[in-house]
């Protein structure tokens, strides 16, 4: 059964799904009830915006809830960092119509997680099959050309592959907390002319007075959320054209998981003058938008990734995952790291085309990434 809202489901029944529960070692925020229905309340994914919901769920023959999946219809690729432009070309060059697809995914959130989400007491492998086989019959059933499921975790892109889906791969830059007491720990770990880069980097990023703020649970006032707001405005007015999330979205996040939000705000002369969005899961950060109304040199680095690291080692995390792409995110400590994607093409020419193209990029993305991975910043062994 496919439901356009996440109204579909109780709170209660979304948290009997695995690693939807705050407090779990490998709690995902971004497929929590809180998350996914504030994008919906907000008006960020409706169909108003081209995301509407086609839910999947899963239920026992006494209609106890089995599995569920985030899933949308689509009218446009915006907001999925995983490119399929190119794909949407070439079908409609030929005659075909590839909008509306389907796209398994949290909105406007390139971070990896469960998109095949099982109860805890079901049977994990007989109920991900089941929501692979329902997502084909969805696709068929609408009659759209496609169907996408991104930012997957590799367990569930193996049954997908399983189900006929073609598999892709890319690449982020994540952190990872070796252990680390402190910064200055992790510095020791990096080669001395990178450690001595980064500590240049960072005094550069403050000179001018810049104080670096920590919000999180009830320091995330409305005047808090209007500042962020304002930043990310600007600066995603400026790099995108129109910024996806509004005002309401923060204020909604800000009353149902204000304990899973950290802002980081830089602050000069009394005022907040830039910040950047984090959501902090079971054993992982993640960084998410950044904006600011100042420019300041190296400010942006300073905000958003030397200062998750810092967090990540005082709460003890065991990564940061930083967002989509961005080589020059390994020069700062983050380690090139595979993502991966499942696609189900309904149209057969278009499928024989994706197939062949996928395998090259594969091989294209393993090969970057080992080139990348030589370049670590730390320490040779």
């Amino acid at each position: 059964m496919a439901a356009t809202s996440l109204d579909a489901f109780t709170p209660e029944e979304w948290a009997s799904l695995a690693e939807a529960t705050r407090g779990d070692r490998a709690y995902n925020p971004f497929i929590s009830h809180s998350f996914l229905s504030a994008l919906e309340e907000s008006g960020c994914a409706t169909q108003d915006t081209g995301w509407f919901g086609q839910h999947l769920r899963l239920e026992s023959a006494d209609g106890k809830l089995l599995g569920a999946v985030p899933c949308y219809l689509k009218s446009h690729s915006q907001g999925e960092y995983v490119f399929d432009h190119g794909w949407a070309d070439a079908l409609e060059r030929a005659g075909g119509r590839y909008y509306p697809k389907l796209q398994v995914s949290v909105p406007f959130t390139p971070v990896t997680g469960p998109r095949l989400l099982v109860a805890r007491d079901a049977d994990p492998g007989d109920v991900r099959h089941a929501l692979a086989e329902g997502l084909k019959t969805l696709t068929d059933r609408l009659g759209v050309s496609s169907l996408h499921v991104t930012f997957a975790q590799e367990d569930e892109v193996c049954v997908l592959d399983r189900a006929g889906f073609l598999t892709r791969t890319d690449q982020q830059f994540h952190f990872f907390n070796e252990g680390y007491g402190s910064y200055d720990d992790f510095l020791g770990s990096l080669a001395s002319r990178k450690r001595k880069a980064l500590k240049k980097e960072r005094r550069a990023a403050l000179e001018a007075g810049i104080e670096i703020d920590w919000l999180t649970g009830r320091d995330l006032t409305e005047a808090a959320w209007d500042d962020f707001f304002a930043f990310y405005m600007d600066t995603g007015s400026r790099k995108w054209g129109r910024p996806y999330l509004n005002r309401r979205f923060f204020s909604l996040i800000g009353e149902r998981m204000a304990d899973d939000v950290l802002l980081v705000m830089a602050r000069r002369a009394g005022r907040h003058i830039a910040g950047a969005i984090n959501f902090i899961g079971g054993d992982a950060l993640y960084g998410r938008n950044w904006g600011t109304i100042e420019h300041h040199p190296f400010l942006h680095f300073e905000v958003c990734y030397h200062q998750a690291i810092e967090f990540a080692i005082a709460r003890g995390l065991k990564r940061v995952e930083a967002g989509a792409q961005g080589e020059h995110k390994l020069a700062r400590g983050y380690l090139p790291v595979t993502t991966h994607s499942a696609h189900y093409i309904a149209h057969p020419g278009l499928r024989r085309a994706v197939a062949d193209y996928l395998a090259r990029e594969r091989r294209e993305v393993e090969a970057i990434g080992g080139l990348l991975a030589e370049h670590s910043p730390y320490k040779k062994a």
